[in-house]
């Protein structure tokens, strides 16, 4: 079943995601890619699966190209496409070749800096901030494109975005929120979310908006993975309480430990959002771990 319609049924939706591999994906018709791989460790534990778009800036194979994969082998892709590395008339055309290709779900952001990546010569672009993409992305699906021409034939897709309750002051960020509700956002999925304080102050004022919001939760994989964060991930605070519960468990047990705690902060909060988009860098094969300490059912795989 289509994303859109999930949530019309007033689904809890669960979604996780996928990076592309660092390279082309071989025309051996028997290979199986990564991010294949990982989607197995999904199959029947989430509606829908985001497709990273060189994430961090680390050039890797196109999120376009290994949502097309996904969707042929039966998954709900989430195509994730960002402003850093195309103008508004390249933008434009990917979300035209992106519902051609048969996706029907994206997640528009303004993407990481160059700075953060693996080629940090490369020029960012940002023509246009994540607002604006939302908006021309809506405008499209109108049957125009950013310069007011006609289209022969309009796109169709579900419009996600994210929003950071993290941000703070909060306010300033419901007003981008309420920008891009605006602008033709569909749904929402959070920045990763670890503090019960941060998640009962923004949802108290985000759900006037009238959007279905998922919390997203990044899996702490280890102490210095929360320090690192703390460190280096601006408006994201892992607690000292975490850090040392994750660190407490030996190395062999930390996956076990993971599921454990990142399942009890959804269960939580299940109650007042959604759906849930869980983070796993990697993790993939622990999510079903945690969907049963957040006591969540999961749906009927998706693919064969």
């Amino acid at each position: 079943m289509k994303l859109k319609e999930l949530f019309d049924r007033g689904e809890f939706v669960i979604s996780s995601e996928v990076g592309p591999v660092k390279g082309a994906i071989p025309r051996d018709p028997d290979f199986v890619p990564p991010c294949q791989q990982e989607a197995q460790h999904l199959n029947g534990s989430v509606h829908a699966i985001n497709v990273t778009d060189n994430q961090s800036a680390v050039m890797k194979l196109g999120s376009l190209a290994a949502s097309v994969r996904l969707k042929a082998k039966g998954y709900e892709p989430i195509y994730q496409i960002t402003c850093r590395d195309r103008n508004r008339i390249a933008l434009q055309s990917e979300i035209l070749t992106a519902y051609s290709l048969g996706i029907d779900n994206m997640l528009l952001l303004t993407g990481d800096h160059t700075n953060l990546g693996d080629h940090k010569e490369a020029k960012p672009v940002f023509d246009l901030d994540s607002v604006q993409l939302v908006r021309i992305a809506a405008e499209l699906q109108e049957g125009r494109d950013m310069a007011g021409n006609p289209l022969m034939f309009q796109p169709d897709m579900f419009i996600g975005a994210v929003v950071n309750p993290n941000f703070q002051p909060l306010d300033l960020q419901l007003i981008k929120m309420r920008k891009k509700v605006d602008a033709g956002a569909q749904f929402f999925q959070t920045q990763a979310v670890y503090e019960d304080r941060v998640v009962d102050e923004f949802i108290a004022k985000a759900e006037a908006f009238g959007r279905p919001i998922q919390i997203g939760v990044v899996v702490l994989k280890s102490p210095q993975m929360g320090a690192y964060m703390n460190r280096n991930v601006s408006g994201i605070s892992v607690p000292q309480a975490w850090i040392e519960e994750i660190g407490a468990a030996a190395k062999g047990d930390r996956k076990k430990k993971a599921a454990e705690m990142t399942g009890r902060f959804i269960k939580k909060h299940k109650s007042k959002f959604q759906g849930v988009h869980i983070m796993p860098l990697g993790w993939t094969d622990i999510v079903p771990d945690i969907l049963a300490h957040a006591e969540i059912a999961p749906p009927r795989p998706s693919a064969g």
